[in-house]
């Protein structure tokens, strides 16, 4: 008799729509109804995909944040980044940037002037990621990766491309370091193929792609815009595309995954702590300027509203 396949897949999650930002659509499976956390990671905005008129790109102008990291995975177009500590980059396709905003930092990620004024596809991700209380209060820290410094693992078959954002497969190690091992990666599958999440990892994979694909297994379907809460149990994850085998159609994940902190949390807004005191405390250091301010502040508010405006006045969200 065979023996029955391991269940791995706990939950599935559709996301749902909100605005955020400076006026853009995302889709957010995390948080999402009663699952607001999954140990260390805090949130999940799909961006887009969307094609922008000229004039129309928007993005997040100045705001704060305290106490934990953005992760900014752009696939297509591009953002322009600003903080209050003089940093400034460009994140163009196949770009990360890990920002630790530790003790707090005022950030802007706007449209890059070729998309706002040429207008174009957008297409990417931004991920939250807790910090442990003893680095929440640790000075600022970006990584900003280029796609050429983010390794790739080929499967023996060649159907499946992982990219290594964060963490480890069979060798191949990312180039981005991480305050808690963290797994953060692109896998793209035509075919089959099972990865190790390492033990005490609980891992979330979510289908950013029109192609659904079988996870864990038992062989779960998740279809676009789902997330699928993986609990591996010590065993190989399982993925296999699950739509046209004969056409060799990709099937394209994101995996998360990373071992809890274990440690309480409050967070409202832009800020992320471990009591609410010191909640309170960001909230009053963001009041009285601690966190400091980035010339061109209105002239980013004025580009937002304007874009808005004429994605307004043509019917678009």
């Amino acid at each position: 008799m065979a023996s029955k396949a391991l269940k791995q897949v706990s939950r599935i999650i559709t996301a749902h729509r909100q605005r955020e930002g400076g006026g853009f659509i995302v889709r957010r499976p995390l948080p999402s109804g009663n699952f607001d956390f999954a140990d260390p990671f805090l949130m999940l905005d799909h961006l887009g995909p969307v094609n922008y008129a000229p004039g129309e790109a928007v993005g997040a102008p100045d705001h704060p944040h305290r106490g934990f990291e953005t992760v900014t995975y752009v696939l297509e177009g591009g953002f322009e980044h600003l903080d209050s500590h003089g940093n400034h980059g460009i994140l163009s396709p196949g770009w990360v940037q890990w920002m630790t905003a530790g003790s707090g930092v005022m950030h802007s990620e706007m449209p890059t002037k070729e998309l706002l004024d040429k207008g174009g596809n957008f297409h990417g991700f931004q991920i939250w990621v807790n910090l442990p209380a003893k680095d929440k209060m640790i000075p600022p820290r970006y990584q900003d990766v280029p796609p050429e410094n983010i390794p790739w693992f080929e499967s023996a078959d060649k159907q499946t491309r992982i990219k290594v954002i964060a963490g480890e497969v069979e060798g191949v190690k990312a180039n981005i370091d991480t305050r808690t091992p963290i797994y953060f990666l692109d896998l793209r599958t035509t075919g089959k193929y099972a990865l190790h999440i390492p033990e005490g990892m609980d891992a979330m994979v979510y289908n950013y792609h029109p192609t659904s694909i079988l996870v864990g297994q038992e062989k779960t379907k998740v279809n676009e815009s789902q997330l699928a809460i993986i609990k591996a149990q010590g065993e190989p994850v399982e993925f296999e595309t699950a739509d046209g085998d004969s056409e060799k159609k990709e099937a394209r994940v994101l995996v998360l995954a990373g071992t809890p902190i274990g440690e309480k949390i409050v967070r409202h807004g832009p800020f992320v702590m471990n009591t609410a005191d010191e909640l309170l405390q960001a909230f009053t250091d963001m009041q009285t300027g601690h966190f400091g301010k980035i010339p061109g502040s209105f002239e980013r508010m004025r580009a937002t509203d304007e874009a808005n405006a004429k994605r307004k006045q043509q019917g678009k969200e």
